[in-house]
């Protein structure tokens, strides 16, 4: 880090010893629009209002000073943290707040209408990204985009204006719920008992009052019993009660209300496991209905303000239907393109330049690739006979077929030199042929149609990605983004043209003529299988069972074209096998698809999750897929939210039926949107996706205009935090000598910054990014501390504002990416569900995780809960010998658990151990320690820190860390045997559990296939390619057994190995049902 930017961490972040006590007065110097320079202190903490005031009065002194006008017509201008222009048009915020890149602000004069440049300033501070960065881009398809969003964000206002009480509490503050089928399980337990024992608060008062319920009841009938108790006890005539009350959890946010029984509610569940009552407030519906009439308000004041100031009318639209155009398939020439030449190439001089151009649809490669000649020259070139044909004629072009290319170096082979010029040499991928080597330069991709489906015409620069993927399809990358570098200056530049074979527009045609010409076809190829040929009938029947990932060779697939009738009726579930089985080449197939898809029958929502992958870019079937997700559960499609966001990558342009459905459900539940929020936000900084997220964001603000105060706060106190981990940091930096004074030091710091008004004030009074649910009051300091890992986390304790006396515990991070611990923690919490529904709960702990921006995130942290490496060390004097001490975790149990809660706790443990112990087996995660495993005081086991997975484990000197597939020690085993040696009955428990988790996980091995191939464009640092997938394949298949029935299967404890017991297969013939 250079030294100026440790000088403006000092200037922005706080009081501290370490950053020589920050003055609270700071330098800033004045940029006036009649070209005078002021320089004057101003308080550091000062509102931008504030310092605009003093501003004006020093201004009077200076010449030109009536040349300015009035104050409210100028608005400050800075660069930000991003080097990037930003309007401080909110003055509400303070400087610190703001942080200017240099404390240097610029007095500019405001355009019209400062109400609604007010609410743009907002929401470009919100989602990272100024709104004016979109208005420069002068892009029609993101003017089109935002233009449609607007209205339709106006709508949504409109709406939510007109929604009942009732529907706004749903909507905003809705219970979690499990599914139906997950509630047959009570307490995970045998001994679940029949009643229900809640303790009831009322709101305002210091009265509670204990109920018996049975598990079957509504919410609204325990608000009734609850109500009668509190009347009688008060001896209050007054009756009239029923709507004037709603009921709530205690501890956060979450009203419970609807016909669902208790034991549906995720909280109450939680309760029931943990063996302790739930707590429930009464809340006066007046109190809620407080929060609903200034939500209301807010909408109120932006929606008056829009129709008080309408815009100005808009030009006349062209008329698009007098215009004539030409159908794309009455186009025969084969299509081509002009290479113009190529600029500021990275390629040696003696090196040949060569331009590979591919047509994709999805992973298809549509024709042979097209190669140009070789070019010399330094970083400009140019190719002879630049037209480059295609053995594709534009009639048989797809709706999404993609552009590639790549720009790659042709070399003689050398021998390996110590040091080149060239950067991709032996880094990437290359092909050899004929004696030469070919290295990658560059990729590019371009949609052949726009976003309105005409053909492209003209020339186009296209701004290259030097980065290359693990796998490259001829060099090719045609799972890459579409969107061009944003980075111009340096990027290598490809000048292309597209030529013109009309003098019409070409368009592709509209969906009811693609199913004019499907039924003009004649399905002479279509036949079906008929009776007596069941040949045909297993083979197929073995094709539609295999994986996701697994390819297809063209013979199936012809089989699979033909008997498409058959799949329809059969195997519905089959459709993404149907549509990697078409020639989208041959649009008379591609017209016959559309047709059979109407009426194929709709997918289960898990099922129809593999449409949205890569491989499947057609329109009409990823809007086939978003119509199947629309039976999903606010709960279902909360659990897959994640992939749903990263998907969004293959989406070629803005307006799609993801992206409306998205933003649907997520102003239909405030959860989702806050979800939805963080994970477009966490990745706003990257180039390949930053316009289209912030899209999307600048969509969902505008339509919950009262979320945008909530999420504001939340992304100022993340600020905050990430300012104080620098300051460690830094403190870490100047104090290496001595480790003990660092600590001193830096800790005082930390707690000097966190209880500055600046920081407490931007810290307090928020809603948990992590469960919006959960209200946080303020920081309890004295708990407060940094980790001393690497990237020092800040171990924060908030206080809960619903609950008094409850605390909860946050980890910052900044400086890893948590997208990884994020994605596994997800897919336990999915194999937690499965296991509920086939009535195996195994006490799993999914904590919360969210990353909320670039190499930043939040960890909740789990309550009464310590490492095995913490318990075994206060067990032994001698830390070496602390591990080998197998009594140690038994006895901390006994230590917190006695009687009967010591057998539940040893019987949690047992659970929870199975559970991680299949589920890290299963998805290969490594790198497992006794610092990485912890365990509750009520037994529950839990993994942590998921950073290697997929079979990816650490090494050293070629040898791998990782020597068992998952780690169960003697000390658990000791546990799991209730400290008896040979209790076979317990382990054979355990055993049991294990066989009974892998075999629910293996019949839903497809599902993790899909949810794994969702994510590889993610840029997850073990999940770049295929491969990664193949070990979840590797895992299914290594523990099938061979014999008569290939379903059989058996996931058994073995024996002793390097200190751990491991999974092995045997030989107990356990009949495996699909």
């Amino acid at each position: 880090m250079p030294p100026a930017m440790t000088d403006l961490l000092d200037i922005w972040a706080a009081h501290s010893p370490l950053a020589g006590h920050a003055p609270d007065q700071i330098t800033v110097d004045f940029l006036l629009p009649t070209g005078i320079y002021i320089q004057m202190d101003v308080p550091r903490e000062a509102t931008i209002q504030h310092i605009k005031l003093l501003l004006w009065k020093q201004a009077q002194s200076f010449p030109l000073f009536p040349a300015l006008g009035e104050m409210e017509s100028h608005m400050f201008e800075c660069v930000n943290q991003a080097a990037v222009h930003e309007e401080l048009e909110d003055e509400t915020r303070r400087l610190c707040d703001v942080r200017p890149f240099l404390p240097v602000l610029k007095l500019v004069m405001r355009n019209c209408g400062r109400a609604e440049r007010l609410l743009d300033s907002k929401i470009g501070v919100l989602i990272g990204k100024g709104l004016h960065e979109l208005d420069a881009l002068n892009d029609q398809e993101v003017k089109d985009f935002r233009s449609k969003m607007f209205r339709i964000s106006e709508e949504r206002m409109q709406q939510i204006q007109m929604m009942a009480f009732s529907e706004w509490v749903q909507a905003c503050y809705s219970p979690q719920l499990e599914p139906a089928a997950v509630t047959a399980i009570t307490a995970g337990v045998n001994d679940a008992p029949v009643d229900l024992k809640v303790i009831i608060h009322f709101d305002q008062s210091q009265d509670s009052a204990s109920l018996k319920v049975s598990l079957s009841c509504t919410p609204n009938e325990l608000m009734e019993q609850a109500l009668k108790k509190w009347l009688t006890t008060h001896g209050s005539e007054d009756a009239v009660w029923r709507g004037q009350y709603i009921l709530r959890v205690s501890q956060c946010l979450e009203f419970l209300g609807g016909d669902h029984p208790l034991i549906q509610y995720k909280y109450i569940r939680s309760c029931l496991q943990a063996k302790e009552a739930p707590h429930l407030t009464l809340v006066h519906t007046s109190t809620v209905k407080t929060m609903f009439d200034k939500e209301i308000s807010a909408i109120g004041a932006v929606v008056s303000r829009k129709s008080s100031n309408p815009p100005l009318p808009l030009p006349p639209k062209r008329r698009a239907p007098t215009q004539v155009q030409t159908c794309v398939w009455d186009v025969p020439k084969p299509f081509r393109i002009v290479l113009v030449k190529g600029s500021k190439v990275n390629a040696e001089e003696t090196a040949k330049v060569q331009v590979r151009a591919g047509l994709f649809h999805g992973t298809e490669l549509l024709c042979k690739p097209a190669v140009s000649n070789e070019s010399s020259g330094r970083s400009e070139h140019t190719w002879k006979d630049n037209t480059v044909e295609f053995e594709i004629s534009v009639c048989d072009l797809p709706r999404m077929t993609r552009l590639c290319f790549a720009i790659y170096a042709v070399m003689d082979k050398v021998k390996k030199q110590k040091s080149t010029k060239n950067p991709h040499i032996n880094k990437y991928q290359t092909i050899r042929k004929a004696g030469k080597v070919h290295y990658p330069i560059a990729w590019v991709n371009t949609m052949v149609f726009d976003y309105k489906g005409q053909l492209k015409t003209g020339d186009i620069i296209l701004h290259c990605w030097s980065s290359f993927p693990d796998e490259l399809e001829e060099m090719l990358n045609p799972i890459g983004t579409i969107q061009t570098n944003p980075y111009t200056e340096n990027a290598t530049a490809l000048h292309i043209h597209f030529p013109e074979y009309s003098s019409h527009p070409i368009v592709f045609p509209p969906f009811d003529k693609i199913l004019e010409k499907a039924a003009e076809m004649v399905s002479a190829d279509c036949v079906s299988i008929g009776r007596g040929v069941k040949k045909f009938y297993m083979e197929l029947k073995e094709i539609m069972e295999r994986d996701p990932v697994s390819q297809l060779c063209e013979n199936e697939k012809d089989l699979i074209w033909t008997l498409r009738q058959d799949c329809r009726e059969t195997f519905p579930q089959s459709l993404p096998k149907l549509l990697l089985s078409v020639k989208w080449s041959k649009h008379e197939d591609m017209a016959q698809l559309q047709a059979l898809l109407q009426i194929w029958p709709k997918l289960s929502p898990r099922d129809a999750l593999e449409l949205l992958d890569f491989n499947y870019p057609d329109q009409y079937v990823r809007e086939y897929a978003v119509r199947c997700l629309k039976d999903m559960s606010d709960e279902e499609l909360s659990q897959y939210l994640l992939q749903l966001v990263q998907v969004l990558r293959y989406e070629p342009y803005y307006d799609c039926a993801l992206t409306h459905f998205l933003l649907e459900r997520a102003q239909r539940n405030r959860q989702i949107g806050h979800f939805l929020f963080w994970h477009l936000r966490s990745e706003i900084h990257m180039p390949a996706v930053s316009v289209q997220f912030a899209l999307i964001l600048e969509a969902y603000c505008r339509s919950n205009i009262p979320h945008i105060e909530v999420l504001k706060k939340q992304v100022e106190a993340l600020s905050k935090l990430k300012s104080v981990n620098e300051l460690i940091k830094l403190g870490t930096i100047k104090n290496t000598r001595s480790k003990t004074k660092e600590a001193m030091l830096t800790k005082e710091a930390m707690m000097t910054c966190l209880r500055q008004s600046g920081y407490s004030e931007t810290l307090s009074d928020l809603h948990s990014p992590l469960n919006p649910s959960v209200l946080l009051s303020d920081i309890n300091v004295e708990k407060c501390r940094y980790m001393d890992s690497k990237m020092k986390p800040l171990w924060i304790v908030y206080n809960n504002k619903l609950l008094s006396g409850d605390t909860l515990g946050i980890i910052f991070k900044n400086g890893d990416d948590l997208r990884q611990d994020m994605l596994t923690l997800q897919i336990l919490r999915l194999m937690d569900l499965l296991w509920k529904e086939a009535n195996l709960d195994l006490r799993i702990v999914p904590y919360g995780c969210l990353a909320t921006g670039d190499r930043t995130g939040l960890i909740e942290v789990v309550s009464s809960a310590e490492t095995i490496a913490n318990i075994q060390l206060t067990s032994s004097n001698v830390a070496a010998a602390a591990a080998f001490n197998k009594d140690a975790l038994l006895n901390w149990l006994k230590e917190r658990n006695s009687g009967d809660a010591l057998d539940r706790a040893i019987e949690e443990f047992t659970l929870s151990c199975a559970g991680y112990c299949v589920a890290t087996y299963v998805l290969g995660i490594g790198d497992r320690h006794s610092d990485n495993i912890m365990v509750r005081s009520n037994g529950q086991l839990f993994h942590i820190d998921f950073g290697h997975i997929l079979g990816n484990f650490k090494s050293k000197f070629g040898i791998k860390r990782e020597r068992v597939p998952f780690i169960l020690t003697h000390d658990f085993i000791h546990v799991i045997q209730q400290g008896k040696t040979g209790n076979t009955e317990k382990f054979g428990s355990f055993r049991q559990y294990c066989e009974e988790a892998y075999l629910i996980l293996r019949k839903n091995g497809n599902l993790f296939i899909t949810l794994f191939a969702l994510m590889l464009t993610a840029g997850l640092p073990e999940l770049t390619s295929v491969k990664d997938i193949q070990y979840l394949k590797v895992r299914q298949s290594q523990v099938a057994m061979q014999g008569e029935h290939k379903n059989c299967s058996s996931v058994t404890v073995c024996m002793y190995r390097y200190g751990v017991v491991v999974v092995e297969c045997t030989n107990i013939s356990v009949f495996y049902k699909d």
